[in-house]
């Protein structure tokens, strides 16, 4: 089974945008191979462009030339991959990547390059060529490098674009596809979602299948379940309190649809280092304690861990915040995670043990104020656990009926019970 467990990785965007490097690629490779692995993280994945020679944010840059083979198959920019130069794409970087013991991923947006269709490109191993196949009428929002496909009138030219890209994407030895553009656009990307799905699960490597951006609709869970691994359930996450306070509504709806295979995806977590296309001194704008929250809510609902962060950048916050084994465990070991309660200054979650008699209980503060928040066990059928270990601070105690904290603004407790 592809992605049994939720993927843990790295992700350029938060970082660098549009214009993250060869160079900066492997850097924040080497540092999780030395510094995470050990803890679970595995993915390193190049974001948004990596085909756009003149990228240098986060901003775009509408109707660039964008670097391609003759088949309208994108290719990395090799003024800023060397290693891309004469064709040979991401093989190199690849298996740099794996040689860490790490595994590569890539971001793509659905459809074809406009360039392919203007130039009426032929796709490869079909009779179909790219002006055929592509719909102008399908065009992203906020990014001008695609079109859509006309996956219903013409789906045979479809499928063999995708299944082209797909293979070459084999070929060079990617793990994880993060597709843009794509996980809130039903009802008219129903059928490409499935081409799409069907030509990464055909291409003849195992990989992660992701789809952006959010919120992607509550009602098509099933669908999502049955072609992709992950999918957005909102849209782009950064550092600012009120993002993550509305994430525990995306949160409580979408927690019972996580399982093996699947898993609903709350995006990157802005952690350390973060816009450095902008200023290489930028960090989060989060307090360390919405970070603590930030981290406990993602692996309580088991949602996939990307940081976003330049990882060589990390101090020593960040990095305990990464690697901490105890809370990390959450995401492995436990099945349905959910909301116990909710009120206008404090929620708490619940997740049992998979084989287990034990169980966590994380309790958040959403006030804007320190207060004690207090759990009477009885009431929510615990009241036969009598040890607890609180996971952020490695502190035990004793359980005598309830369990109570001194929380931090915004912040959070996880006891593990038993």
């Amino acid at each position: 089974m592809i992605a049994k467990k939720p993927p843990m990785g790295w992700n350029s965007w938060d970082c660098y945008g549009s214009a993250v490097t060869e160079a900066q690629v492997k850097a924040n490779a080497d540092y999780m191979a030395a510094n995470m692995k050990a803890f679970g993280w595995e993915y390193v994945v190049v974001d948004i462009e990596w085909y756009q020679p003149t990228a240098d944010t986060h901003e775009y840059h509408p109707f660039s030339d964008l670097c391609m083979d003759e088949y309208g198959r994108l290719l990395p920019a090799p003024n800023r991959f060397p290693s891309a130069a004469d064709g040979k794409g991401f093989t190199t970087l690849a298996a740099y990547i794996h040689d860490l013991g790490l595994k590569f991923g890539i971001h793509i947006m659905r459809g074809m390059p406009r360039m392919a269709a203007h130039k009426d490109l032929p796709v490869l191993n079909s009779d179909y060529t790219a002006r055929q196949v592509a719909d102008p009428n399908s065009i992203c929002a906020w990014n001008p490098d695609m079109y859509g496909l006309k996956c219903e009138q013409v789906e045979a030219g479809a499928r063999a674009y995708y299944e082209s890209i797909f293979r070459l994407y084999a070929d060079w030895g990617v793990d994880f596809v993060k597709v843009d553009d794509i996980a809130r656009e039903y009802p008219q990307c129903r059928r490409e979602i499935e081409l799409i799905s069907e030509a990464c699960r055909s291409c003849g490597r195992d990989i992660v299948l992701s789809l952006s951006p959010g919120p992607a609709p509550l009602e098509q869970a099933e669908h999502l379940k049955k072609y992709a691994n992950m999918w957005r359930i909102t849209d782009d996450f950064w550092d600012d309190w009120k993002l993550l306070l509305a994430m525990f509504e995306r949160a409580e709806k979408w927690c019972t649809h996580s399982g093996p295979g699947h898993w609903p995806d709350a995006d990157m977590l802005p952690v350390g280092a973060l816009r450095q296309d902008y200023s290489s001194v930028d960090r989060t704008k989060f307090t360390q304690d919405e970070q603590i929250t930030m981290m406990s809510l993602w692996c309580m609902m088991r949602a996939p861990l990307i940081a976003g962060a330049n990882l060589p950048q990390n101090d020593e916050f960040t990095l305990q915040l990464l690697t901490n084994r105890e809370v990390l465990e959450i995401e492995q070991t436990t099945h349905c995670g959910h909301q116990l309660y909710r009120t206008d200054s404090e929620i708490a979650w619940l997740a049992p043990e998979k084989g287990s008699k034990g169980c966590y209980l994380a309790l958040f503060n959403i006030a804007d104020e320190d207060h004690e928040i207090r759990i009477d066990l009885a009431d929510y059928e615990l009241e036969n656990y009598h040890q607890a270990r609180e996971l952020w601070s490695h502190k035990e105690s004793s359980v005598n009926g309830s369990v109570s904290a001194c929380v931090r603004k915004h912040g959070a407790v996880i006891f593990r019970l038993s």
